[in-house]
């Protein structure tokens, strides 16, 4: 088992960050003169915390290269209903803290997650009369363009494409299509077996806007508030873990169950960890998205295992920064393909990623600190990696620096 494990690890290395491409060949798309003439430009998608931690370099990059620009962003809630008790949940959404934070963002609009708010939010951009709106939207791509162009009328509107995937799509999608101005195809699965999605991102500001995004730039970054900080180290006194002592933190959730990890396996790699002279004084922790935590402290609970007394839940509810705060103090993460794993990147903690085989592209970008455990074939679920195989990973690779 631990030769499999590191052979499979071995298959899909983290990518080195790569000298940097030439710049797309042709004129902006967006005209620089209908750039130097904006004073605002309204950027539309539908944004995951993954997602801005890579985009956020080329929303960067763009506010140097026009500082007369003011950048507006609508994230586009896709989970949109008319339920009043989903409605609680939405509004708290992690992203918000963060993109709050940015001092080269100058708006968002984060209330479309109910179709009334929706409404309102298209009627106040509107009244903006954004002289630029960008869609970088991959998923309904024509819906965005729909969108974009519902929201600016008389405005240069740039959209990404696709395909239809059926004949029977192509009315729609041509119709969404023929909104824009301007139009950049989105990447393609072959694509990404030589490209990160850092790599991408910065290839529609490129193409789009004529902004370089270097690759020294496309590492992703993350400053916690001092406040936040302090109130990381005061939950790890209040658990109990000694200054200096090694945690692990693990997250085995994600918002896709073929890309979950069960509870059980936490637990078991945890009693396992104990077992081993390197972890055996670690403490975990282990990461909970807030919908799910009274559930696994339940399970946690009917166990009453001695061999899980070193195991705490943690659950960022009440703001963005206490989750990145909590890892930096962390010595190891051990994630599955979401969130967590690029935030491991962005404070600088080694991490073991367990990934599907379906989007190679979202590896970590750091080299250095992330290994990558592959599951054996495209169609498995994450679930196929086992404990022994991290564990195969962690016995086989050198000690994680402290």
């Amino acid at each position: 088992m631990e030769n499999t494990a590191r052979a499979r690890a071995a298959t899909m290395p983290v990518r080195a960050t790569r000298p940097a491409p030439a710049m797309p060949q042709g004129a902006p798309l967006v005209p620089p003169a209908v750039l130097a003439r904006a004073d605002r430009i309204l950027l539309v998608t539908h944004l995951a915390i993954g997602d801005f931690t890579y985009l956020q370099a080329c929303l960067r990059a763009f506010s140097r290269a026009h500082p007369h620009t003011r950048i507006h962003l609508w994230v586009d809630e896709r989970r949109r209903t008319a339920d009043p008790e989903a409605w609680p949940h939405l509004r708290k959404y992690a992203l918000y803290d963060w993109l709050a934070a940015c001092p080269w963002i100058d708006k968002v609009y984060d209330s479309t997650y109910s179709p009334a708010l929706l409404a309102q939010s298209i009627d106040e951009a509107r009244a903006a009369r954004y002289p630029v709106v960008a869609s970088l939207a991959v998923v309904d791509c024509h819906r965005y363009a729909h969108l974009a162009r519902r929201i600016s009328p008389d405005g240069f509107v740039v959209g990404l494409t696709k395909p239809a995937e059926r004949l029977l799509h192509m009315v729609s999608r041509w119709s969404g299509y023929r909104k824009l101005d301007a139009a950049l195809a989105v990447y393609r699965p072959e694509d990404c077996a030589h490209q990160h999605i850092s790599d991408i991102y910065a290839g529609w500001f490129a193409r789009c806007f004529g902004v370089d995004v270097p690759p020294a730039a496309r590492l992703p970054q993350l400053d916690v508030p001092e406040r936040w900080a302090q109130a990381a180290q005061a939950q790890f006194a209040t658990w109990g873990f000694a200054p200096g002592q090694s945690v692990v933190f693990v997250n085995a959730y994600s918002k896709s169950p073929d890309r979950t990890w069960p509870l059980e396996r936490v637990a078991a790699l945890a009693r396992a960890l104990r077992e081993r002279a390197e972890w055996r004084d670690a403490g975990v922790v282990v990461n909970v998205v807030p919908e799910a935590l009274d559930d696994a402290r339940r399970v946690l609970e009917r166990r009453a295992d001695p061999a899980l007394a070193h195991v705490r839940l943690f659950s960022a509810e009440e703001h963005f920064f206490q989750l990145p705060a909590v890892m930096a103090l962390c010595r190891l993460v051990i994630s599955v393909e979401t969130a967590v794993m690029h935030l491991a990147n962005a404070v600088g903690v080694p991490v073991v990623a367990l990934m599907r085989r379906n989007h190679p592209e979202w590896a970590p970008i750091d080299r250095e600190r992330s290994t990558v455990l592959m599951v054996p074939a495209l169609d498995d679920w994450v679930t196929r990696i086992s404990v022994d195989d991290v564990l195969a990973v962690l016995d086989g690779t050198r000690q994680p620096p402290r």
